[in-house]
């Protein structure tokens, strides 16, 4: 079977009354009709041995043979009824088209000729020729009728001719009996061909309407999107795993009647839908969902308005969510994409520059004894570093982009690494800094007792480590302990690596763009630092992040920013 077939949209089956194979046949339909004609078969029956048995009691004479024909009639019927298997009868005069048609033939034409004129049983020939219709071809349904035609003839000849009778009228009777049997075989073929590729029909389309139904559930429940079915009464008729993680509803429990204006957190969506409703038109807004000891979670709605006369009269509302952190990512990929290729090409254009200058300034300060001069060549100095910095962001950002999905992480144990990475930096620093301002090259480190042990590269977390320490130093006091760096065990199979200073609170415009491209608030910062650590941490399944916390600083509580990776370990 191929994928079309199994979808519904692949080739059909023929016809019923065009290919009479059972093997392409609805069971249940051919069961249901077939069910139909046994029982019809049954009560017939039932009813002409009543009948013969009425004429028995009451002393009508009768000829024993029609009790016989009847009794062995209903018991073919009974036995067929029972033990029969709903079948088709081909186009041929087959072995089922005897035990099923052919025998009521014979017993109605033995009935009627042996009936002495007291009863007509003509009219009981309809029933195997409607049968043969419906469940043969329409060879066979006129070839039975031709049958049941002939036996009409001929009887009536045999019976009637050399008598005193008319036999002229007895002949155009049971002509005209023909006639209708042949035109009773044709309708009921033509209706049940009708009939079955109506029916067919149907159920390809509600095959096809079932499968297009799945997909759109799959697809909805897959969305990144949530999607949100409410009615007038705020009722959330439906909903996908997408809108019940935005409305704080993790588990879609059977039976639970969701309302938009049992949570207070979800105002704001309970007023765009209404004003929906009211205006009969969609809306698109943002909004703001607040839950107690959460942050705000901000999202962007957009609202549809279902038509009346396709929902029975009721008009619903379809809401559709997206986290405005992702809108705000995709912004951000994109000036990333189109900053990023004019920034890595000026960069690589400003390098030699910069070093012809920087050298050539080096070679400058070793003439110069003058101490004013000597200012200026180190400010030069100063400023080509900066610039230096500045190029190595930008390519280390570009080189993000060619390397994504070509990491080669090691096992790294975080313990060691870290306190290796922040020494470094220390003594870097000592040698970089003026004599008269140790304070700021302290760091304190507290690492958990143990092992922590990660997939993780180490020349890209000894990056992450110093660009949060750098970026700690920047807002830093002069305290001891102003700068600490905290690794410790964080649930199974997980660490938690913590970069804490304690500056001042940062601004809420410059929080929600922490980890954006570009995006800095000093005019002397690329903006690639943070941007630099989420994306090596999520190259390594790590995440970074941000809050304010308290620490111990010269044994007082101090408030400050604390960056956090959270890093998956490795049991050894």
């Amino acid at each position: 079977m191929t994928a079309a077939d199994a979808s519904g949209y692949g080739p059909q089956p023929a016809l019923r009354g065009t290919q009479p194979d059972t093997g392409n046949s609805d069971t249940r339909e051919i069961s249901r009709i077939w069910q139909g004609f046994m029982t019809a078969r049954f009560t017939l029956g039932l009813v002409l041995l009543a009948l013969q048995g009425t004429l028995y009691a009451t002393g009508t004479p009768q000829n024993k043979w029609l009790i016989a024909i009847t009794l062995a009639y209903f018991a073919s019927t009974l036995t067929t009824g029972l033990f029969g298997q709903p079948r088709f009868l081909g186009s041929t005069f087959n072995r089922a088209w005897i035990l099923l048609v052919g025998l009521d033939v014979i017993a109605f034409t033995s009935l009627q000729f042996l009936q002495q004129n007291t009863i007509n049983y003509t009219p009981l020939f309809a029933l195997p020729i409607l049968l043969a219709s419906v469940l043969g071809s329409l060879q066979l349904a006129l070839g039975t009728a031709a049958g049941v035609t002939m036996l009409l003839l001929g009887g009536t000849f045999l019976t009637h001719v050399g008598s005193t009778n008319d036999s002229a009228t007895f002949l155009a009777q049971a002509a005209l009996s023909g006639a209708g049997y042949f035109a009773i075989a044709l309708l009921a073929n033509q209706l049940s061909t009708r009939l079955a590729s109506e029916g067919m029909r149907a159920r390809s389309s509600q095959a096809a309407a079932n499968v297009q139904r799945q997909i759109n559930a799959l697809v909805i429940e897959s969305l990144p999107d949530g999607v949100l079915i409410v009615d007038a009464d705020m009722a959330v008729r439906s909903t996908n795993p997408a809108a019940r993680v935005f409305l704080g509803k993790q588990s879609d429990q059977t039976g639970e009647i969701i309302r938009l204006t049992q949570e207070s957190a979800w105002h704001e969506l309970v007023i765009l839908t209404q004003k929906s409703l009211s205006l009969g038109a969609g809306q698109e807004g943002s909004v703001s969902i607040h839950f107690d000891g959460q942050g705000p979670r901000r999202m962007r709605v957009r609202t549809r308005i279902t038509d009346a006369q396709d929902m029975g009269g009721e008009i619903l509302c379809v809401l559709f969510l997206q986290d405005q952190r992702e809108l705000e990512a995709r912004m951000r990929t994109e000036r990333l994409a189109s900053m990023g290729r004019m920034s890595t090409a000026v960069a690589h254009e400003i390098r030699n520059p910069l070093a012809a200058i920087s050298q050539a300034n080096a070679l400058l300060d070793e003439d110069l004894s003058d101490v004013h001069q000597k200012n200026l060549t180190r400010m030069v100095r100063q400023n080509t570093q900066r610039l230096s910095k500045i190029v190595d962001d930008i390519l280390n950002a570009s080189n993000l982009q060619d390397q994504d999905g070509k990491l080669s992480p090691m096992l790294l144990n975080l313990n060691e690494a870290v306190v290796r990475y922040c020494k470094e930096w220390s003594e870097q620093q000592s040698s970089e800094a003026n004599s008269s301002n140790p304070a700021q090259l302290d760091v304190h480190i507290e690492m958990v007792q143990g092992q922590l042990n990660a997939q993780f590269d180490g020349d890209h977390l000894r990056r992450i480590v110093v660009n949060l320490l750098d970026n700690a130093k920047r807002y830093a006091s002069e305290r001891t302990g102003s700068i600490q760096v905290h690794a410790i065990a964080n649930g199974p199979r997980q660490a938690r690596l913590a970069v804490w200073s304690d500056g001042a609170p940062m601004d809420r415009g410059v929080e929600r763009h922490l980890f954006e491209p570009f995006f800095s608030s000093e005019s002397r910062s690329t903006g690639l630092g943070l941007y630099i650590c989420r994306e090596l941490c999520e190259g390594h399944g790590a995440q970074i992040g941000y809050q304010r916390t308290r620490r111990i600083v010269d044994g007082v509580a101090t408030e400050g920013n604390e960056f956090v990776i959270t890093i998956v370990t490795i049991e050894r």
